[in-house]
């Protein structure tokens, strides 16, 4: 099989589903073993932690859970993100918010969990 340019490889995912796109990165995150959506944020998450220091946090969704509908409209008070990219984040995971006090991550992660997602603080 022939390489993919980086052009190539956009231009295959521009003509991809939601869900096709969901299952390239399972696929991904099984082959490697890594999250390619945490990859592209864990950096600048990772330099921006340790010069603001442990007083705050990230907080990081690893699954919705059942009530998935729940979950939703919480990210989207939280972050102010429109109906689909909550559902995104829903779906997917990832940053729901970056850098925030400890007692207000705190907070989100208290509210998150008891609509019965999945949460970690960063």
């Amino acid at each position: 099989m022939a390489k993919l340019t980086k052009d190539e490889f956009i231009s295959a995912l521009k003509e991809m589903t939601i869900l096709e796109v969901k299952e390239l990165v399972d696929a991904m995150k099984e082959e490697f073993g890594v999250d390619p959506s945490a990859v592209a944020v864990a950096a600048p998450v990772a330099g921006a932690t340790e010069d603001a220091g442990s007083s705050t946090k990230t907080v990081v969704l690893k699954s919705a859970g059942g009530n998935k509908i729940a979950v939703i409209k919480i990210i989207k008070e939280i972050t102010g993100l429109g109906l689909v990219e909550a559902k995104g984040l829903a779906d997917n995971g990832g940053n729901i918010k970056e850098n925030v006090p400890a007692d207000e991550a705190k907070a989100i992660a208290d509210q998150l969990t008891e609509a019965g997602a999945e949460v970690e603080l960063a």
